[in-house]
């Protein structure tokens, strides 16, 4: 069975690599090292690419910009695979107001070059979309709150649960990437519904992993993490630090897309992420990194607080539960703690 992976040397993209070859599959990895480009040298994945090409039993790299449609149909059209994990992406609602065109090329049209690849070359391939929680906007914030000492939390008992997938994505402030992800979620899930295509799009929360190359703008506990150990300032923007998140390892999101992959549907839409026991404040995550590492956290607060951010979001996973009962989330916040700080003193200290 072939697998291929956009994105495949940023966080998800290279879990998924790594998982798919541990289970047998073949593996071709698409990326061009955009995210430096987009982040500056912090965020280069070349590292990853190197990891993959030397440490997984089968995993051919292209050296391919999704933006470029020829490549992106010549790749599926020699590759006919059995599976599509599209994690390639322009990844920060903040990157993207400096940069729309990039923005939205990567995200939208890079998503639509890569659909009508598959439809053309493999129709009967599983196509997943590494969406994001960004296509509801602001709308989160109209939930009635209740504020905690050190975090925020749901006052409505509708969502005691989290954010489910029915929750509305207009009338809100999303933040250019936002919008361009949107493109790229509802095109996949009309691909899905008008062609008959097995595909999927996972919402996701705070995806994260000691394979994160984590910085300001994109990436919560990995740059967090990063702060401290090397002893940097981390900004905290607004909310009063209490804005809370919830994370999920992405070896248990390439686990999801492997259940995905096993029992496809036409059109799907899931909210990923760690669900309410896997929920982490800024002010919280200060205290765990501080006690697991030694070191205070220097910070900055800021009063202004990011343009269509989140005061409080965690996925309610119910709806991923019923249709794959056996899947849920097997990595918990201590154990993602401390593999990302093994991650980076070992990168630090290189």
């Amino acid at each position: 069975m072939k697998i291929l992976v956009t994105g495949s040397s940023g966080l998800i993209g290279s879990e998924v690599c790594s998982y798919f070859d541990s289970i047998g599959w073949e593996v071709y990895g698409l990326d061009n090292n955009q995210r430096a480009a987009f982040f500056g040298p912090q965020g280069d994945t070349r590292w990853n690419q190197r990891r993959l090409e030397t440490t997984l039993r089968s995993f051919t790299h292209h050296e391919v910009d999704i933006r470029d449609r020829a490549r992106c149909l010549q790749v599926v059209q020699a590759l006919r695979p059995a599976a599509i994990v599209h994690a390639a992406a322009q990844p920060s609602h903040d990157r993207a107001a400096a940069i729309p065109f990039d923005d939205f090329d990567t995200n939208a049209v890079g998503t639509l070059n890569m659909l009508e690849a598959t439809r053309c070359y493999a129709p009967d391939a599983v196509f997943v979309l590494m969406s994001t929680n960004k296509v509801y906007g602001d709308a989160p914030n109209n939930i009635a709150l209740r504020e905690w000492e050190t975090r925020w939390d749901y006052d409505d008992p509708a969502y005691s649960a989290g954010i489910p997938e029915s929750f509305p994505i207009d009338q809100s402030t999303h933040s250019l990437f936002g919008v361009s992800k949107v493109a790229a979620d509802v095109m996949t899930q009309e691909y899905g519904r008008y062609f008959g295509m097995k595909t999927c799009c996972l919402r996701g929360g705070c995806l994260t992993g000691p394979s994160h190359s984590g910085v300001e703008l994109h990436g919560f506990l990995s740059y967090l993490v990063r702060c401290n150990l090397a002893e940097h300032t981390y900004n905290i923007f607004g909310y009063k630090g209490k804005q809370v998140r919830d994370n999920i390892h992405s070896r248990d999101v390439a686990r999801f897309i492997h259940a995905f992959c096993e029992t496809p549907r036409c059109g799907e839409v899931y909210n990923i992420g760690g669900g309410k026991p896997n929920t982490i404040s800024i002010l919280e995550a200060f205290a765990k990194v501080e006690a697991l590492t030694g070191k205070k956290m220097r910070y900055e607060y800021l009063e202004t607080h990011r343009i269509g951010d989140h005061i409080c979001y965690y996925s309610d996973l119910r709806k991923m539960h019923a249709h794959y009962p056996h899947w849920d989330v097997t990595i918990g916040l201590d154990q993602t703690f401390e593999e990302i700080i093994q991650g980076w003193h070992q990168c630090l200290q290189a």
